[in-house]
């Protein structure tokens, strides 16, 4: 049993009821002895759907299909999610899998194939035993609840140490909705227009184009802003469904001031459980927010935040507590975006280290070195050409992550 994140929330939260959506986990034997490895969703019908997944170019056969499925229709009734073996890499064996496993979903629910959406997690290159899956479909559906969170997000885990949720309550236009949300991961992270695997819930009454809109605005804010290992999975996947059983008055577009508090709550969420999965990183001890100002634009800052949270040479930095700032530096200029040396100014735990393009005057390492020793480090960057600016996330790099991926398939 892998001990539990030491950057873990101390508790799983209380998450409510959402009208209109039922789990239920199973144990199915894909990969893992004695846990749930199968999360199942039914969702009541009109449910509608939005998502964004993964843009590798060797994208899993599940994320294929669901954007097929979410372009056809764009509703939802059911979701099946298995953890332990990826689907990703297994050609046209692949495809027929998860078509066998959206006809038996389809057929129990009785709904239409392009209403359910399949994921798979976990080993690439390795054929997915779905007859396992299907063959308990039916057994897992008689188990469905509505208020099986806690037990929906532990049956998606791989290397995740702990389960990870987040719940917000929001107000469209004098009407109270829920948004529930769960989500997995703690190795091969750095998004590139998805998460790792992360399902939100509500059951306020949208149309599925302003889910899009809504869906896509927050995951560029706070799932592509994060990164624990610089590796993009081929299965990243984010998907938001919305019941319609809290009444709400339906608003047609995104912009509509009526959704303000409903987009601050979505949006919060998903900054949650992307924090969440950086604090579970694999190996992880400290949680690291970075901040650039002063850059061409706001991509652009987000660019050199993301080079030096990627650096192998500052994770370790952090992870041995040695304040060396000379590592931010490089980063800065192997980002390949315009940075003013001359002007470069550092802040490690609001302390100033570099300024001018030089160590700071009269620079004192003893309170940096303290905040190093914490579990939340902060470095702020000025690159000194503009008025972009970005945070990212990230953790730091400990020998525990050589420990886990080395010995990942064995």
């Amino acid at each position: 049993m892998t001990a539990i994140s030491p950057l873990a929330p101390a508790a799983f939260p209380a998450m409510p009821v959402i009208d209109g959506i039922r789990l239920a986990s199973h144990a199915c034997g894909v990969r893992y002895a004695g846990r749930t490895d199968l999360l199942l969703v039914e969702m009541d019908e009109g449910t509608t759907a939005a998502g964004v997944f993964t843009k590798s170019l060797t994208a899993s056969a599940p994320v294929e299909w669901c954007r097929q499925a979410l372009a056809a229709k764009g509703r939802g009734r059911v979701l099946v999610v298995n953890s332990g073996n990826a689907n990703a890499f297994t050609g046209s064996v692949g495809v027929a899998s998860v078509k066998r496993t959206v006809d038996k979903a389809a057929a129990l629910a009785g709904c239409k194939p392009a209403e359910v959406f399949i994921a798979s997690t976990g080993t690439i290159g390795v054929r997915l035993p779905d007859e396992k899956i299907t063959a308990a479909l039916a057994d897992a559906r008689a188990k469905l609840k509505p208020d099986a969170w806690a037990e929906a997000a532990s049956a998606i885990m791989t290397t995740d140490t702990y389960p990870k949720g987040a719940t917000r309550t929001a107000v469209i236009d004098g009407t109270t909705v829920r948004i529930n949300g769960i989500a997995k991961g703690a190795g091969m992270i750095a998004p590139d227009m998805a998460t790792m695997l992360s399902y939100v819930f509500t059951d306020a009454a949208l149309p599925a184009e302003v889910l899009q809109d809504l869906l896509a605005k927050g995951v560029d804010r706070s799932f592509n802003c994060i990164t624990v290992d610089s590796d993009t999975s081929t299965s990243d996947t984010l998907m938001l469904f919305a019941t319609g059983k809290a009444g709400n008055t339906v608003i047609k577009d995104a912009k509509d001031k009526r959704l303000a508090d409903f987009k601050a709550k979505l949006f919060d969420l998903l900054l949650d459980l992307s924090h969440q999965v950086v604090r579970d990183g694999e190996g992880a001890t400290k949680f690291v927010a970075i901040t650039v100002s002063g850059a061409a634009g706001r991509k652009a800052a987000r660019k050199i935040g993301l080079a030096i949270a990627n650096s192998p040479l500052v994770k370790t930095a952090i992870a041995g507590e040695d304040a060396n700032w000379g590592r931010v530096v490089a980063a800065v200029g192997k980002a390949g975006e315009k940075a003013n040396r001359d002007k470069l100014s550092i802040r490690m735990g609001g302390v100033l280290v570099a300024d001018k393009g030089e160590m700071a005057e009269g620079y004192d390492e003893a309170p940096v070195a303290a905040h190093f020793k914490g579990q939340n480090i902060v470095i702020e960057v000025d690159v000194g050409v503009g008025k972009g600016s970005a945070t990212v996330w990230t953790c730091d790099l400990t020998h525990a992550y050589i420990d886990i991926n080395g010995s990942y398939r064995t």
